[in-house]
């Protein structure tokens, strides 16, 4: 094998490392989901409102997309809100939810970091208010 052959191999063998250690790494879509129901309510109420909301996560951007619908609430929605908490537990609001009171919505919000790292631990839930029940009418853990 001649000198030249052998720094061809070289070179190609150096340019096959350095892109397989440059490859490039795939961003994660996490599909959620949230049932809304008063029964999850902290504390539960009587409301026979339900609601749900489907939710994409992409881990690259840290986008968070969504989409949800509710009905039977005792009245106007007057806010809604993704909050960071456990189940069983009240939180701050994280990200606004609007155009909850047409019935069905959609949204996006890109999130911080803790953020992100929150609600991949189950730590958010998606609140419906209205004037009724101003802490919030049905709520919903978002779960993968």
């Amino acid at each position: 094998m001649t000198k030249a052959s052998q720094q061809y191999r070289l070179i190609i063998l150096a340019c096959g490392a350095s892109l397989a250690c440059a490859a490039p790494t795939m961003a994660a879509m996490v599909e959620l989901q949230a049932d809304l129901k008063a029964s999850n309510e902290v504390p539960p109420n009587e409301s026979t409102g339900t609601g749900s909301v489907t939710a994409t996560f992409d881990t690259d951007s840290n986008k968070l997309s969504w989409k949800g619908a509710v009905s039977g609430l005792s009245g106007q929605v007057t806010a809604a809100h993704f909050h960071a908490a456990e189940a069983g537990r009240n939180g701050a609001v994280a990200v606004a939810i609007i155009g909850v009171d047409k019935g069905s919505f959609e949204g996006s919000a890109t999130l911080t970091d803790t953020q992100a790292e929150d609600l991949m631990a189950g730590k958010w839930y998606v609140n419906i208010h209205t004037a009724t029940h101003k802490a919030g009418e049905i709520r919903g853990q978002v779960k993968k």
